[in-house]
């Protein structure tokens, strides 16, 4: 059976390479820099099984990423994480608004957040 696929989506190349190489030995894994290059990718095939999406991006932020997702027939049901500095409870409470299933905020511990990526998508 296929590995699941998780699309990253993060423009800050360390942070990528870590979520890519902790995630790449459960799932198969997709990365983007920016929300543009996001929203082309969620309409390819395959659609991700998860989506682990900055907040603050170049271009389109990972909130309108969220929503467009969201709004989409082919992408309505991939759950959604958020990973992001933005911390105030009401960057939260709009996080979650938008469709996240779980939002994390950085820094973060790489076990928590693999955790809580497996809760949502078994491997």
């Amino acid at each position: 059976m296929p590995k699941k696929l998780v699309l990253i989506v993060e423009d800050d190349e360390s942070v990528r390479k870590m979520l890519e190489r902790a995630l790449s030995t459960l799932y198969q894994v997709d990365t983007c820099v920016d929300g543009i290059s996001a929203l082309r990718r969620l309409e390819a095939d395959p659609s991700p099984d998860l989506l682990l999406c900055d907040v603050m991006l170049p271009g389109v932020d990972g909130l309108t990423v969220a929503r467009k997702a969201k709004a989409h027939p082919k992408t309505r049901s991939v759950p959604i994480v958020f990973l992001t500095a933005r911390s105030t409870p009401k960057d939260v409470i709009q996080g979650i608004q938008v469709g996240a299933r779980q939002y994390i905020t950085k820094p973060f511990k790489l076990n928590d957040l693999l955790d809580k990526v497996k809760k949502i998508l078994p491997p």
